[in-house]
């Protein structure tokens, strides 16, 4: 049995979304998952008995290093108003920012993990004209630096784990730590925006069930239409960076799905884009979002291609909710 691995977890500026959805892991279930690595969680404030004294003792003894921390994870976006004083959100009972208490015990940690899009980049926290100054762990949307600043490492030598999503896929959870503990995570592992690739080197598009309508450019006009989401109403997931499609939420769904069109919540600013989340921004009818390795010359030609060859069957299913023509049978043994 390798030695246990302990882990802490902490709420910073967030609804608290990851880790409801956290509680959804299943295959295996997490405490299976904490088991198997040989996590110990030394606390979260929602999952945790442990409260006042017990709690401030607990973070006491970590930042002096009295008690080892394997693994620090945040949730949430790390609020540094107002004025750099972090005073907009202080830990219960300390009298102390909670932007104090993450830049001590990060220092202390072998390894950092940011959970989800706000801890990650700033997220919806850091949207609009953000008057608590939030910010991500070592993100400030796009830009590198966050709270952390660009050149931090953990003791591990690894930078911030961004596991990103709004919220994040449990499993996504699960298996990063799980890779921590058996230090089978790289730096060569993670994607410029510090996502572990295992999850985050996919298209939302790649297992999508709208697929065959997406390549013939058969488009839904109405959220309840069962065409592709991408012409009219805003979808991205030719764009997004994550597995949906391919590892299902709550073991069959994810956005598109169920109809909604995916808004690339794994991406830093997703929560910004500039205009209707479902809506297609375009020009001269040509989407401004394309797919990220398809040059606009090909995306036209295809596209015109594409929609002179529509089959009747997906040009009408893709304008209705259900379906109202079903594929052709055809016998092989009819002449």
């Amino acid at each position: 049995m390798s030695a246990q691995v302990s882990m802490l977890w902490l709420q910073s500026g967030g609804c608290g979304g990851c880790s409801m959805s956290l509680l959804c892991a299943e295959a295996p279930l997490l405490p299976d998952a904490l088991a198997t690595a040989n996590l110990e969680l030394l606390w979260h404030p929602s999952l945790s008995e442990a409260s006042g004294d017990e709690v401030l003792d607990l973070l006491a003894a970590l930042e002096s290093g009295a008690v080892p921390l394997d693994i620090l994870c945040v949730e949430g976006a790390l609020l540094r108003g107002p004025e750099g004083s972090g005073r907009f959100h202080l830990l219960a009972g300390t009298d102390r920012a909670m932007i104090d208490w993450v830049r001590a015990l990060a220092e202390r940690a072998r390894f950092v993990v940011a959970v989800g899009s706000c801890a990650a980049f700033g997220g919806v926290t850091a949207g609009g004209p953000n008057p608590t100054d939030a910010c991500g762990l070592q993100f400030e949307g796009v830009h590198c630096g966050g709270l952390l600043g660009a050149e931090y490492r953990a003791a591990s030598g690894l930078p911030v784990v961004n596991v990103a999503g709004c919220p994040t896929h449990p499993n996504w959870v699960c298996e990063t730590l799980v890779a921590l503990a058996l230090d089978a995570l790289a730096e060569t592992d993670l994607d410029p925006y510090q996502r572990p690739r295992m999850f985050y080197d996919h298209l939302v598009h790649h297992g999508c069930p709208r697929n065959e309508f997406y390549e013939y450019k058969a488009s839904a006009i109405r959220p309840s239409d069962l065409g592709c989401l991408m012409e009219h109403l805003g979808c991205l997931g030719t764009q997004a960076h994550a597995d949906c499609n391919m590892r299902l939420w709550n073991g069959e769904g994810s956005c598109t799905r169920g109809g909604y069109a995916c808004i690339n919540c794994t991406a830093p600013e997703f929560e910004e884009p500039g205009h209707a989340f479902l809506k297609t921004p375009n020009i001269a009818g040509i989407p401004i979002g394309l797919p990220t390795d398809m040059p606009k010359a090909w995306f036209v030609a295809l596209a015109s291609l594409s929609k002179a060859a529509t089959p009747e069957r997906l040009r009408r299913n893709a304008e209705a909710d259900h379906l109202v023509v079903s594929p052709s049978v055809r016998n092989p043994y009819r002449r």
